[in-house]
């Protein structure tokens, strides 16, 4: 969670790291890092599988960050916003595009077996996580 934190902190103020002051960079780091942390729970609630934290990390504290932006610089809120939500509509639609061409073509899914065994041994012979082994 930490380093979630950390870096959920790091991709909030790299959408405008020029204009904010050393205060105004750390509370949006701050606010970044919160954000993934209550963040990780509720993609479990809702049974959405992300092991390394990446949504909370990149979606959220992205959007944060860039909806952050006119605080500190002259952008517009509602021009910040039509950004996000074009490139939240171009992603959806390219991601169902290419696995969906995926799924069609070599599959988005391995055999019962290797899902049974678990993909780390499957592919490499060895359990990830062998202390953890029944």
């Amino acid at each position: 969670m930490a380093v979630n934190g950390a870096n959920g902190g790091l991709v909030s103020i790299t959408a405008e790291p020029l204009m904010p002051s050393m205060f105004g960079a750390v509370w949006i780091g701050a606010i970044g890092g919160v954000l993934v942390v209550l963040t990780i729970p509720l993609l479990d609630k809702f049974k959405i599988d992300d092991v390394v934290g990446a949504i909370p990390a990149h979606l959220v504290c992205g959007i944060w960050g860039t909806m952050d932006v006119p605080v500190y610089g002259d952008a517009s809120f509602l021009g910040q916003f039509v950004g996000v939500a074009l490139t939240g509509i171009f992603v959806s639609a390219a991601s169902i595009i290419v696995w969906y061409a995926l799924k069609l073509t070599i599959g988005v899914r391995v055999s019962e077996e290797e899902e049974q065994l678990g993909l780390d041994r499957s592919d490499t012979g060895v359990g990830a996580y062998p202390e953890f082994a029944s």
